[in-house]
């Protein structure tokens, strides 16, 4: 291997590596999931195209996260069975590796995760400060978490990865991710893009923001980067998620403008994704 070759693929190796610190916790155990083709899926769904690129989900994933606070029953459930204040990467890294392990595992695999995160939800239920009593195993709520996740994991695929991505394989893709939806027990569950850009429309008279929104996102925002090589990448998909944003809802947040200009976002943040494709290539 020549000198040029050798750091290529050194680079690569350290982007790699860093990358997957982010994803998997080395101290519990958690290795990359291994795509299975037995699985939920497979290689030819849109699902596995839309959820193997890294920069596209954890802009997508950030957007979601911000989407879903909003409804005071969501928020309600972190606010109150939740330890984000002190471990919000972990939290970050469970639900990642959860849609990893639904899109890419084996059956057995998701099954089991499914089944698990069934388990927590059981559990997590209170009241809100207006009374209102809450089960994060509703199944409206549940539907309101998946629709903030799939439009935004889509967006953000197409707005970095596919721009011209045809309305058919959009709908493909909200059909076959319907399928964790629907095990979990969240209804009703958009089968098309044109259902989910109606049930979002639906429920936005019971989105709310407050202190606890606010709080919540300052933390999720405001988090240190794991180690100074990610801070730079992740200042610019935080930055990317809150442009991704519809704009209501970037009002309700109070950041009616992206923090940066968005032109200069997107180049920079198509920048990062085309960087991580070359270095996972």
């Amino acid at each position: 291997m020549d000198l040029v070759a050798f750091a290529t693929h050194s680079v690569r190796r350290a982007m790699i590596g860093q990358v997957r610190a982010v994803f998997n916790d080395a101290a519990r155990g958690e290795a990359p999931v291994v795509r299975q083709s037995d699985g939920l899926f497979g290689p030819d769904s849109v699902v596995w195209r839309v959820h193997g690129d890294v920069t596209t989900m954890m802009v997508g994933g950030v957007a979601a996260l911000l989407l879903q606070m909003l409804h005071p029953a969501v928020l309600a459930g972190v606010w109150d069975h939740s330890k984000f204040r002190h471990d919000m990467l972990g939290r970050l890294r469970r639900t990642a590796r959860f849609i990893a392990l639904t899109s890419y595992g084996g059956r057995d695999e998701a099954e089991a995760a499914i089944a698990r995160v069934r388990g927590i939800h059981h559990h997590v239920h209170g009241v809100l400060p207006d009374g209102t009593p809450y089960r994060a195993d509703d199944p409206r709520l549940l539907a309101w978490v998946h629709v903030s996740e799939a439009v935004s994991f889509l967006d953000g695929w197409i707005r970095y990865a596919e721009p011209g991505m045809s309305r058919a394989d959009q709908d493909r893709y909200f059909a076959e991710f319907a399928q964790v939806a629907e095990a979990l027990g969240a209804d009703p569950v958009p089968h098309s893009r044109a259902a989910a850009t109606a049930l979002i429309a639906e429920m936005r008279s019971e989105l709310r923001h407050d202190e606890r929104t606010r709080e919540v996102a300052r933390l999720l925002l405001e988090q240190p980067a794991p180690n100074l090589a990610t801070k730079p990448f992740q200042a610019i998909t935080f930055a990317a998620a809150i442009d991704l944003l519809p704009d209501w809802a970037r009002r309700m947040h109070g950041r009616a403008s992206p923090p940066l200009a968005a032109p200069a976002l997107r180049l920079g943040t198509r920048g990062v994704a085309e960087t991580l494709r070359w270095a996972f290539r």
